[in-house]
C-alpha cells in the first residue's frame, strides 16, 4: 500500500500522466474532423436518387405494366424464400420496426429473418465449443447453449428496437426547432413542399435523420395519390406522439382549409413542452444513476486521499 501511494504521489508519474492525457486529447481533436463523414449529403442524395428512380419506374409501369418494386435477390433472400422463414418466424411488426429504424425495402426484412434463423445455431454451436474446451459441467453446458441460442433468436429484435429508439430520440431533439423554421417558411408564403425541403436542408446539421424524413415526405407529396398518405407515412416512420399530432394537423389543414400557420404554432409549442418534460425526467433520474459510479470511482480515491498520509506515517514508524 505504501509503495502504491508513493508511486501515485511521485511528481514524475503525475507529470507523465498529464502529458499523456494532453497528447491524447490533441490527437483526438486533430483526428475527429478528418474522420467525420458527410452523412447528410449522402442521405439526401440517396433520397433524391430514390425519388427519380420511383418516377422512372412508375412511367415504365404505366407503359409496360411492370412492377415498380425493387428485386430482392441474393443468397440471403433465396434462403428466406426456400425455407419460407417469413411464415415460420412471422413477426407482424417487423416491417414497421425496420422502417422506423431507417431500414427500408425488402432486403432488410430478408436479412432480419435470416439472422433470426441462423444466429441461434451459430451462437449455440459457439457456446457448445466454448463449454467443451473449458470443461464445464453437463448441466451448465446445456444451460449455456440454450441461453446462447435464445440470445441469437431475440438478438435481432433487440438490435432493431435499439436502432428505433436512438433514431427517434435523435429526431425529437431537433423536431421543435424544425417546426419553428417550418412555421416561418409557411408564414412567409412558401408552400408546404418548399417549406419541408428548405427546413430539411437547414436542419441537417443538427439531425440527419430528421432531414431525411422531411426529404422523404417532400418526395412522397410529389408522387403519392393523396397528400394525406405522405403525412401518415411520416407519423408511422417516427412513431412519436408529437409527430403524429403534427401530421394530423397538416392533414386537417389540407382537408378543411384551416390556417396552417396557427396549427404549426400550437404544435411547435406542444413539442417544445414535450422536450422540456423529457429533459426534466432525465434530470430527476440522474441522482439514482450516479449512485453506483460514485461508489465505484469517487469513494476509493477519497479514502486514499484521507488515509494515505496516515498510512505513510505508519509505514515510516514500522521501518524505524
Amino acid at each position: 500500500m505504501a509503495n502504491i501511494v508513493q508511486t501515485l504521489a511521485d511528481p514524475a508519474n503525475i507529470a507523465a500522466a498529464i502529458v499523456a492525457g494532453a497528447a491524447f486529447m490533441a490527437v483526438v481533436t486533430v483526428a475527429t474532423p478528418m474522420l467525420a463523414s458527410d452523412k447528410l449529403g449522402s442521405r439526401l442524395k440517396a433520397v433524391s436518387e430514390r425519388r427519380e428512380e420511383l418516377r422512372k419506374k412508375s412511367r415504365a409501369q404505366l407503359e409496360k405494366g411492370r412492377s415498380i418494386r425493387n428485386k430482392d435477390e441474393g443468397f440471403v433472400s433465396d434462403t428466406v424464400k426456400k425455407l419460407d422463414l417469413q411464415r415460420l418466424l412471422n413477426d407482424p411488426n417487423v416491417q414497421n420496426k425496420l422502417t422506423q429504424a431507417g431500414l427500408r425495402g425488402q432486403t432488410p426484412v430478408s436479412i432480419f429473418y435470416f439472422c433470426r434463423f441462423a444466429l441461434p445455431f451459430v451462437f449455440g454451436i459457439g457456446a457448445f465449443i466454448y463449454s467443451s474446451t473449458t470443461g464445464v459441467l453437463a448441466d451448465t453446458k446445456l444451460a449455456l447453449v440454450v441461453a446462447a441460442a435464445a440470445f441469437g433468436f431475440y438478438g435481432p429484435t433487440i438490435y432493431v428496437s435499439n436502432l428505433v429508439q436512438k433514431r427517434r430520440e435523435n429526431i425529437m431533439k431537433s423536431f421543435p426547432d424544425a417546426l419553428d423554421m417550418l412555421l416561418i417558411c409557411v408564414e412567409s408564403g412558401m408552400s408546404i413542399e418548399l417549406a419541408l425541403h428548405r427546413v430539411g436542408a437547414e436542419i441537417g446539421a443538427a439531425s440527419v435523420e430528421l432531414a431525411e424524413e422531411m426529404a422523404l415526405t417532400t418526395a412522397e407529396l410529389s408522387y403519392l395519390p393523396e397528400r394525406r398518405m405522405a403525412y401518415e407515412n411520416l407519423a408511422r416512420r417516427t412513431d412519436h406522439p408529437g409527430v403524429k399530432g403534427v401530421a394530423m394537423a397538416l392533414t386537417q389543414a389540407e382537408k378543411y382549409g384551416t390556417p396552417l400557420g396557427s396549427a404549426l404554432r400550437v404544435m411547435a409549442k406542444e413539442n417544445r413542452d414535450l422536450r422540456i418534460s423529457a429533459a426534466e425526467k432525465k434530470a430527476a433520474a440522474l441522482p439514482a444513476k450516479l449512485t453506483v459510479p460514485m461508489i465505484l470511482f469517487f469513494l476509493p480515491p477519497l479514502f486514499m486521499i484521507i488515509m494515505g498520509p496516515a498510512m505513510i506515517q505508519i509505514a515510516g514508524y514500522m521501518k524505524n
